[in-house]
């Protein structure tokens, strides 16, 4: 709809070099206002009663039937053992809740939530999980690192320390074949990308939940953070973002 709209105003609208005197900018505005008058009435009004808006039209995401397994399946991180798997609803929907351990290191929790119909976006996770934990957070900063397949796509995830009756430092991101970002616009532009190609962009939210000495810095967990988000990245890319 936008897109028509854009396309409407940008072939019908004079170049402002045509407006030689000084109420020009405000006669285009009413322009303006007359076509996105036109376009409701002729175009949206008939699209919403009709219930034919284009969403109903987006392609599938090619990937949504390995996606759909994530809350029941025991995802394999390369050196890391997983102590237990499970599937939890969290605002209604299943997210998996995998816990890895390796030696020397204190068990870590990785949670996620995969698109499970085309028509899902990404919107309130870090709300939703935040809520769930019941911590209150501090240090929020930004962590990056590289998707394997794209080497040259750097990822920014949510970079932070939690705490509730126990700390944490905490690395959330949307995770995409070839990229990923904590803000879901950044999905949305990928995804409108991809569309233009007459394809879709899955997407699987990550939360890495790592425990950490109370008073201990932030900065000291990020090898480990980093080490770990590259692997679960790299695990999505290979085990989930896969057709099938």
């Amino acid at each position: 709809m936008i897109m028509l709209l854009n396309s409407l105003i940008t072939k019908i609208i004079p170049h402002k070099d045509m407006f030689k005197f000084k109420k020009g900018i405000l006669i285009s505005q009413i322009v303006v206002l007359c076509l996105l008058g036109i376009a409701i009435t002729f175009v949206a009004i008939p699209s919403y009663v009709s219930q034919q808006w284009s969403w109903t039209e987006l392609p599938f995401v090619a990937e949504i039937a390995q996606m759909k397994k994530v809350p029941e399946t025991k995802l394999n991180f390369s050196g890391w053992t997983t102590i237990t798997q499970e599937k939890r609803s969290v605002d209604n929907y299943p997210w998996s809740f995998q816990l890895i351990e390796k030696p020397g290191q204190d068990t870590i929790l990785v949670a996620l939530k995969a698109q499970r119909f085309f028509k899902d976006l990404p919107e309130v996770e870090w709300s939703d999980l935040e809520g769930l934990e019941q911590w209150k957070s501090d240090y929020l900063t930004t962590l990056k690192f590289p998707s394997t397949i794209k080497p040259n796509n750097l990822i920014t995830a949510r970079w932070f320390q939690a705490w509730n009756d126990k700390t944490y430092a905490v690395v959330q991101w949307y995770a995409w074949p070839g990229g990923g970002s904590h803000k879901s616009s950044r999905w949305f532009l990928a995804d409108q990308k991809a569309q233009l190609r007459g394809e879709r962009v899955g997407w699987v939210a990550v939360s890495i939940r790592i425990p950490m000495e109370a008073l201990g810095r932030l900065k000291d967990m990020e090898p480990l953070a980093k080490s770990l988000a590259e692997e679960v990245q790299k695990t999505l890319e290979e085990q989930v973002f896969i057709v099938q």
